[in-house]
Protein backbone atom coordinates (compact mmCIF):
# COMPACT_ATOMS: atom_id res chain seq x y z
CA UNK A 1 0.00 0.00 0.00
CA UNK A 2 1.40 3.11 -0.84
CA UNK A 3 1.20 6.59 0.77
CA UNK A 4 1.05 9.35 -1.48
CA UNK A 5 1.37 12.79 -0.04
CA UNK A 6 -2.11 14.55 0.22
CA UNK A 7 -2.26 17.24 -2.31
CA UNK A 8 -3.92 20.36 -0.53
CA UNK A 9 -7.00 21.89 -2.22
CA UNK A 10 -7.10 24.21 -4.72
CA UNK A 11 -8.52 27.85 -3.30
CA UNK A 12 -9.85 28.32 -7.05
CA UNK A 13 -11.23 25.09 -7.43
CA UNK A 14 -13.03 25.37 -4.34
CA UNK A 15 -16.09 27.61 -5.46
CA UNK A 16 -17.36 25.26 -7.72
CA UNK A 17 -17.61 22.38 -5.56
CA UNK A 18 -19.06 24.96 -3.14
CA UNK A 19 -21.75 26.08 -5.88
CA UNK A 20 -22.53 22.45 -6.35
CA UNK A 21 -24.30 21.08 -3.01
CA UNK A 22 -26.12 24.54 -3.33
CA UNK A 23 -27.70 23.72 -7.10
CA UNK A 24 -28.43 20.42 -5.44
CA UNK A 25 -30.18 21.56 -3.16
CA UNK A 26 -32.73 23.74 -5.40
CA UNK A 27 -33.36 21.32 -7.66
CA UNK A 28 -36.34 20.13 -5.40
CA UNK A 29 -37.46 23.16 -4.82
CA UNK A 30 -38.26 24.04 -8.46
CA UNK A 31 -39.67 20.16 -8.79
CA UNK A 32 -42.10 20.89 -6.10
CA UNK A 33 -43.13 24.45 -7.43
CA UNK A 34 -43.83 22.66 -10.74
CA UNK A 35 -45.50 19.85 -9.20
CA UNK A 36 -47.58 23.08 -6.75
CA UNK A 37 -48.50 24.90 -10.56
CA UNK A 38 -49.79 21.41 -12.37
CA UNK A 39 -52.23 21.35 -9.42
CA UNK A 40 -53.01 24.39 -9.49
CA UNK A 41 -53.87 23.72 -13.42
CA UNK A 42 -55.61 20.60 -12.41
CA UNK A 43 -57.60 22.50 -9.26
CA UNK A 44 -58.43 25.22 -12.05
CA UNK A 45 -59.80 23.03 -14.25
CA UNK A 46 -61.53 20.71 -12.13
CA UNK A 47 -63.06 24.08 -10.58
CA UNK A 48 -64.12 24.93 -14.25
CA UNK A 49 -65.45 21.70 -15.04
CA UNK A 50 -67.26 21.96 -11.96
CA UNK A 51 -68.32 25.56 -12.74
CA UNK A 52 -69.19 23.68 -16.79
CA UNK A 53 -71.20 21.65 -15.15
CA UNK A 54 -73.07 23.36 -12.42
CA UNK A 55 -73.79 25.86 -15.70
CA UNK A 56 -74.85 23.02 -17.60
CA UNK A 57 -77.01 21.03 -14.80
CA UNK A 58 -78.79 24.52 -14.42
CA UNK A 59 -79.14 25.26 -18.45
CA UNK A 60 -81.11 21.47 -18.11
CA UNK A 61 -82.80 22.03 -15.34
CA UNK A 62 -83.91 25.20 -17.17
CA UNK A 63 -84.85 23.34 -20.10
CA UNK A 64 -86.53 20.61 -18.26
CA UNK A 65 -88.72 23.31 -16.60
CA UNK A 66 -89.72 24.93 -20.20
CA UNK A 67 -90.45 21.76 -21.47
CA UNK A 68 -92.38 20.93 -18.62
CA UNK A 69 -94.53 24.21 -18.64
CA UNK A 70 -94.52 24.14 -22.50
CA UNK A 71 -96.43 20.70 -22.43
CA UNK A 72 -98.72 21.71 -19.43
CA UNK A 73 -99.13 24.51 -22.04
CA UNK A 74 -99.82 22.21 -24.71
CA UNK A 75 -102.17 20.25 -22.44
CA UNK A 76 -104.61 23.27 -21.20
CA UNK A 77 -104.30 23.79 -25.21
CA UNK A 78 -105.72 21.04 -26.00
CA UNK A 79 -108.19 20.71 -23.42
CA UNK A 80 -109.14 24.29 -24.46
CA UNK A 81 -108.88 22.87 -27.99
CA UNK A 82 -111.75 20.03 -27.41
CA UNK A 83 -113.67 22.27 -25.71
CA UNK A 84 -114.04 24.02 -28.39
CA UNK A 85 -114.59 21.23 -30.81
CA UNK A 86 -117.42 20.06 -28.99
CA UNK A 87 -118.91 23.58 -28.63
CA UNK A 88 -118.48 24.14 -32.32
CA UNK A 89 -120.26 20.34 -32.87
CA UNK A 90 -123.22 21.06 -30.67
CA UNK A 91 -123.27 24.36 -32.41
CA UNK A 92 -122.82 23.37 -35.63
CA UNK A 93 -126.26 20.65 -34.71
CA UNK A 94 -128.35 23.26 -33.20
CA UNK A 95 -127.61 25.74 -36.46
CA UNK A 96 -128.29 22.55 -38.57
CA UNK A 97 -131.73 22.04 -36.18
CA UNK A 98 -132.77 25.26 -36.71
CA UNK A 99 -131.47 25.47 -40.54
CA UNK A 100 -134.31 22.17 -40.49
CA UNK A 101 -137.05 24.31 -39.24
CA UNK A 102 -136.06 27.34 -41.38
CA UNK A 103 -136.73 25.01 -44.41
CA UNK A 104 -139.51 23.70 -43.15
CA UNK A 105 -140.87 27.35 -42.84
CA UNK A 106 -139.69 28.05 -45.68
CA UNK A 107 -141.76 25.79 -47.46
CA UNK A 108 -144.48 26.22 -45.71
CA UNK A 109 -144.68 29.99 -46.41
CA UNK A 110 -144.00 28.70 -50.31
CA UNK A 111 -147.16 26.90 -49.62
CA UNK A 112 -149.18 29.06 -48.36
CA UNK A 113 -147.92 31.97 -51.17
CA UNK A 114 -149.45 29.38 -53.89
CA UNK A 115 -152.35 29.15 -52.19
CA UNK A 116 -152.57 32.57 -52.23
CA UNK A 117 -151.49 33.25 -55.16
CA UNK A 118 -154.45 30.85 -56.61
CA UNK A 119 -156.69 32.56 -54.39
CA UNK A 120 -156.16 35.94 -55.40
CA UNK A 121 -156.58 34.20 -58.88
CA UNK A 122 -159.75 33.07 -58.43
CA UNK A 123 -160.76 36.33 -56.79
CA UNK A 124 -159.71 38.04 -59.79
CA UNK A 125 -161.77 35.90 -62.04
CA UNK A 126 -164.81 36.90 -63.46
CA UNK A 127 -168.07 35.55 -63.05
CA UNK A 128 -168.15 34.38 -66.14
CA UNK A 129 -164.83 33.13 -66.26
CA UNK A 130 -165.78 30.83 -63.13
CA UNK A 131 -169.31 29.63 -64.38
CA UNK A 132 -167.17 28.38 -67.83
CA UNK A 133 -164.64 26.97 -64.92
CA UNK A 134 -167.57 25.38 -62.83
CA UNK A 135 -169.41 23.63 -65.95
CA UNK A 136 -166.35 22.63 -67.87
CA UNK A 137 -165.63 20.53 -64.22
CA UNK A 138 -169.43 19.22 -64.00
CA UNK A 139 -169.28 17.89 -67.58
CA UNK A 140 -166.09 16.24 -67.25
CA UNK A 141 -167.29 14.67 -63.76
CA UNK A 142 -170.77 13.76 -65.71
CA UNK A 143 -168.76 11.89 -68.18
CA UNK A 144 -167.12 9.91 -66.26
CA UNK A 145 -170.25 8.87 -63.88
CA UNK A 146 -171.66 8.24 -67.17
CA UNK A 147 -168.66 5.67 -67.96
CA UNK A 148 -168.12 3.99 -65.54
CA UNK A 149 -172.44 3.35 -64.69
CA UNK A 150 -173.01 2.95 -68.45
CA UNK A 151 -175.93 5.34 -68.78
CA UNK A 152 -176.72 8.89 -69.65
CA UNK A 153 -178.25 9.85 -67.06
CA UNK A 154 -176.05 11.94 -65.20
CA UNK A 155 -174.91 13.36 -68.39
CA UNK A 156 -177.99 14.75 -69.43
CA UNK A 157 -178.66 16.10 -65.95
CA UNK A 158 -175.20 17.95 -66.32
CA UNK A 159 -175.71 19.52 -69.72
CA UNK A 160 -179.43 20.41 -68.77
CA UNK A 161 -177.75 22.08 -65.67
CA UNK A 162 -174.98 23.70 -67.56
CA UNK A 163 -177.84 24.89 -70.15
CA UNK A 164 -179.96 26.55 -67.33
CA UNK A 165 -176.81 28.30 -66.39
CA UNK A 166 -175.97 29.59 -69.69
CA UNK A 167 -179.54 30.56 -70.32
CA UNK A 168 -179.20 32.70 -67.09
CA UNK A 169 -175.88 34.14 -67.40
CA UNK A 170 -177.41 35.80 -70.81
CA UNK A 171 -173.90 37.05 -71.93
CA UNK A 172 -173.63 37.10 -75.98
CA UNK A 173 -170.00 35.70 -75.88
CA UNK A 174 -171.68 31.91 -74.26
CA UNK A 175 -174.13 31.62 -77.18
CA UNK A 176 -171.95 29.12 -79.09
CA UNK A 177 -171.42 27.09 -75.94
CA UNK A 178 -175.42 27.11 -75.35
CA UNK A 179 -176.02 26.03 -78.98
CA UNK A 180 -173.24 23.11 -78.18
CA UNK A 181 -174.97 21.99 -75.51
CA UNK A 182 -177.83 21.33 -77.02
CA UNK A 183 -176.40 19.55 -79.93
CA UNK A 184 -175.05 17.17 -77.78
CA UNK A 185 -178.31 17.06 -76.00
CA UNK A 186 -179.81 16.16 -79.12
CA UNK A 187 -177.51 13.16 -80.60
CA UNK A 188 -177.14 11.62 -76.80
CA UNK A 189 -181.11 11.43 -77.11
CA UNK A 190 -180.85 10.11 -81.00
CA UNK A 191 -178.37 7.09 -79.70
CA UNK A 192 -180.79 4.04 -78.69
CA UNK A 193 -178.50 2.90 -75.90
CA UNK A 194 -178.80 -0.84 -74.73
CA UNK A 195 -180.05 -1.72 -71.19
CA UNK A 196 -177.19 -3.32 -69.55
CA UNK A 197 -179.66 -5.08 -66.53
CA UNK A 198 -181.52 -6.71 -69.18
CA UNK A 199 -178.36 -8.09 -71.14
CA UNK A 200 -177.19 -9.33 -67.89
CA UNK A 201 -180.22 -11.48 -67.15
CA UNK A 202 -180.02 -12.56 -70.52
CA UNK A 203 -176.03 -13.87 -70.00
CA UNK A 204 -177.49 -15.45 -67.33
CA UNK A 205 -180.16 -17.52 -69.02
CA UNK A 206 -177.41 -18.59 -71.55
CA UNK A 207 -175.34 -20.06 -68.67
CA UNK A 208 -178.28 -22.06 -67.59
CA UNK A 209 -179.24 -23.47 -71.05
CA UNK A 210 -175.47 -24.45 -71.50
CA UNK A 211 -176.29 -27.45 -69.49
CA UNK A 212 -179.40 -28.07 -71.20
CA UNK A 213 -179.02 -27.86 -74.67
CA UNK A 214 -177.95 -31.25 -76.49
CA UNK A 215 -174.71 -32.05 -78.65
CA UNK A 216 -175.09 -32.84 -81.84
CA UNK A 217 -173.78 -36.52 -81.56
CA UNK A 218 -175.63 -37.11 -78.26
CA UNK A 219 -177.09 -41.02 -78.53
CA UNK A 220 -180.55 -39.66 -77.19
CA UNK A 221 -184.12 -38.88 -78.00
CA UNK A 222 -184.33 -36.83 -81.43
CA UNK A 223 -187.33 -35.60 -82.67
CA UNK A 224 -188.94 -38.82 -84.51
CA UNK A 225 -187.19 -40.49 -81.11
CA UNK A 226 -189.15 -38.50 -79.10
CA UNK A 227 -192.29 -38.42 -81.22
CA UNK A 228 -191.75 -42.60 -81.11
CA UNK A 229 -191.70 -42.38 -77.88
CA UNK A 230 -194.82 -40.13 -76.97
CA UNK A 231 -197.17 -42.71 -79.65
CA UNK A 232 -195.44 -45.94 -77.31
CA UNK A 233 -197.73 -45.34 -74.24
CA UNK A 234 -200.56 -45.23 -77.25
CA UNK A 235 -199.44 -47.80 -79.00
CA UNK A 236 -199.04 -50.15 -76.09
CA UNK A 237 -202.55 -49.24 -74.96
CA UNK A 238 -204.03 -50.12 -77.62
CA UNK A 239 -202.09 -52.83 -78.09
CA UNK A 240 -203.10 -54.56 -74.61
CA UNK A 241 -206.62 -53.65 -75.76
CA UNK A 242 -206.33 -55.14 -78.56
CA UNK A 243 -204.79 -58.08 -77.20
CA UNK A 244 -207.73 -58.22 -74.92
CA UNK A 245 -210.24 -58.23 -76.80
CA UNK A 246 -208.32 -60.73 -79.26
CA UNK A 247 -206.73 -63.01 -76.52
CA UNK A 248 -203.56 -62.66 -77.52
CA UNK A 249 -201.29 -64.81 -75.56
CA UNK A 250 -198.38 -63.41 -73.51
CA UNK A 251 -195.99 -63.79 -75.74
CA UNK A 252 -197.04 -61.62 -78.60
CA UNK A 253 -197.46 -58.80 -76.25
CA UNK A 254 -193.78 -59.72 -75.56
CA UNK A 255 -192.88 -59.51 -78.71
CA UNK A 256 -194.65 -56.19 -79.61
CA UNK A 257 -192.09 -55.19 -76.28
CA UNK A 258 -188.82 -56.44 -77.78
CA UNK A 259 -189.67 -54.79 -81.31
CA UNK A 260 -190.19 -51.27 -79.98
CA UNK A 261 -187.36 -51.62 -77.90
CA UNK A 262 -184.89 -52.47 -80.73
CA UNK A 263 -186.22 -49.55 -83.34
CA UNK A 264 -184.75 -47.13 -80.43
CA UNK A 265 -181.55 -48.90 -80.28
CA UNK A 266 -180.79 -47.57 -83.95
CA UNK A 267 -180.83 -43.39 -84.56
CA UNK A 268 -179.85 -42.38 -88.30
CA UNK A 269 -179.64 -38.66 -87.86
CA UNK A 270 -177.45 -36.01 -90.04
CA UNK A 271 -174.52 -34.26 -88.48
CA UNK A 272 -173.26 -31.24 -90.71
CA UNK A 273 -169.87 -30.61 -88.63
CA UNK A 274 -167.64 -33.46 -88.64
CA UNK A 275 -166.16 -32.07 -85.84
CA UNK A 276 -169.25 -32.82 -83.23
CA UNK A 277 -169.52 -36.23 -84.16
CA UNK A 278 -165.80 -37.19 -82.71
CA UNK A 279 -166.95 -35.50 -79.41
CA UNK A 280 -166.47 -38.12 -76.51
CA UNK A 281 -168.62 -37.43 -73.19
CA UNK A 282 -165.31 -36.12 -71.77
CA UNK A 283 -165.64 -33.58 -74.43
CA UNK A 284 -168.76 -33.03 -74.38
CA UNK A 285 -168.31 -32.16 -70.72
CA UNK A 286 -165.65 -29.65 -71.15
CA UNK A 287 -166.98 -28.03 -74.28
CA UNK A 288 -170.10 -26.71 -71.88
CA UNK A 289 -167.95 -25.55 -69.12
CA UNK A 290 -165.72 -23.71 -71.96
CA UNK A 291 -169.32 -21.83 -73.24
CA UNK A 292 -169.81 -21.23 -69.65
CA UNK A 293 -166.67 -20.14 -68.92
CA UNK A 294 -167.00 -17.60 -72.33
CA UNK A 295 -170.33 -16.14 -71.45
CA UNK A 296 -169.34 -15.82 -67.99
CA UNK A 297 -166.17 -14.11 -69.25
CA UNK A 298 -168.59 -11.85 -71.68
CA UNK A 299 -170.66 -10.64 -68.25
CA UNK A 300 -167.71 -9.54 -66.36
CA UNK A 301 -166.70 -7.21 -69.40
CA UNK A 302 -170.07 -5.88 -69.67
CA UNK A 303 -169.76 -5.21 -66.37
CA UNK A 304 -166.19 -3.51 -66.13
CA UNK A 305 -166.98 -1.62 -69.18
CA UNK A 306 -164.56 -4.12 -71.42
CA UNK A 307 -167.05 -3.65 -74.81
CA UNK A 308 -164.68 -5.64 -77.12
CA UNK A 309 -163.53 -8.51 -74.82
CA UNK A 310 -167.25 -9.19 -74.16
CA UNK A 311 -168.27 -8.89 -77.94
CA UNK A 312 -165.15 -11.76 -78.65
CA UNK A 313 -166.14 -13.77 -76.06
CA UNK A 314 -169.81 -13.64 -77.34
CA UNK A 315 -168.84 -14.25 -80.62
CA UNK A 316 -166.69 -17.27 -80.09
CA UNK A 317 -169.24 -18.75 -77.40
CA UNK A 318 -171.95 -18.56 -80.66
CA UNK A 319 -168.93 -20.37 -82.94
CA UNK A 320 -169.00 -23.21 -80.18
CA UNK A 321 -172.79 -23.21 -79.97
CA UNK A 322 -173.30 -23.36 -83.51
CA UNK A 323 -170.64 -26.04 -84.66
CA UNK A 324 -171.01 -28.74 -81.98
CA UNK A 325 -174.60 -27.98 -80.55
CA UNK A 326 -177.45 -29.29 -82.07
CA UNK A 327 -179.07 -27.13 -84.15
CA UNK A 328 -182.80 -28.67 -84.47
CA UNK A 329 -183.36 -28.82 -80.76
CA UNK A 330 -185.69 -26.23 -78.96
CA UNK A 331 -183.57 -25.62 -76.46
CA UNK A 332 -180.32 -25.09 -78.20
CA UNK A 333 -182.52 -22.49 -80.98
CA UNK A 334 -184.04 -20.19 -77.68
CA UNK A 335 -179.67 -19.60 -76.98
CA UNK A 336 -179.27 -18.74 -80.04
CA UNK A 337 -181.72 -16.31 -80.27
CA UNK A 338 -180.91 -15.15 -76.51
CA UNK A 339 -176.94 -14.99 -77.99
CA UNK A 340 -178.07 -13.00 -80.81
CA UNK A 341 -180.00 -10.60 -78.99
CA UNK A 342 -177.06 -10.09 -76.72
CA UNK A 343 -174.53 -9.19 -79.16
CA UNK A 344 -176.67 -6.77 -81.03
CA UNK A 345 -177.62 -4.41 -77.95
CA UNK A 346 -173.58 -4.07 -77.48
CA UNK A 347 -173.08 -2.69 -80.61
CA UNK A 348 -175.29 0.51 -79.16
CA UNK A 349 -173.48 0.75 -75.60
CA UNK A 350 -170.72 3.06 -75.87
CA UNK A 351 -171.88 6.41 -74.43
CA UNK A 352 -171.81 9.46 -77.14
CA UNK A 353 -169.36 11.92 -76.36
CA UNK A 354 -169.74 15.48 -75.83
CA UNK A 355 -167.05 17.10 -77.80
CA UNK A 356 -168.49 20.17 -78.99
CA UNK A 357 -169.44 21.50 -75.51
CA UNK A 358 -165.94 20.57 -74.71
CA UNK A 359 -164.73 22.33 -77.11
CA UNK A 360 -167.11 25.45 -76.55
CA UNK A 361 -165.77 25.58 -73.49
CA UNK A 362 -161.95 25.99 -74.21
CA UNK A 363 -162.77 28.33 -76.60
CA UNK A 364 -164.81 30.50 -73.60
CA UNK A 365 -162.29 30.05 -72.11
CA UNK A 366 -159.09 31.16 -74.05
CA UNK A 367 -161.56 34.46 -75.31
CA UNK A 368 -161.75 35.72 -71.54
Amino acid sequence: MSTEPAIPPNIDNAEPAQAAPATAGNAPVAERYAAQRWLLAVALLALAGLVGSVLVWQKVSGMQQQLARQSSDTSVQAGEARAMAKQSQELAMETAAKLAVTDAKLAEVALQRAQLEELMQSLSRSRDENLVVDIDSALRLAQQQSQLTGSVEPLLAALKSADLRVMRAAQPRLTQLQRAIARDVARIKATALSDTPSLLVKLDELVTLADEMPIANAVGNSAAGTAANAARPKAAESSKRAADESLLSWWARLGLQVQSELRSLVRVSKIEDPDAALLSPEQSFFLRENLKLRLLNARLGLLSRQIESARGDLGTAALSMGRYFDAGSRKTQTAAALLQQVQSQMRTLDIPRIDDTLAALSTAAAGR
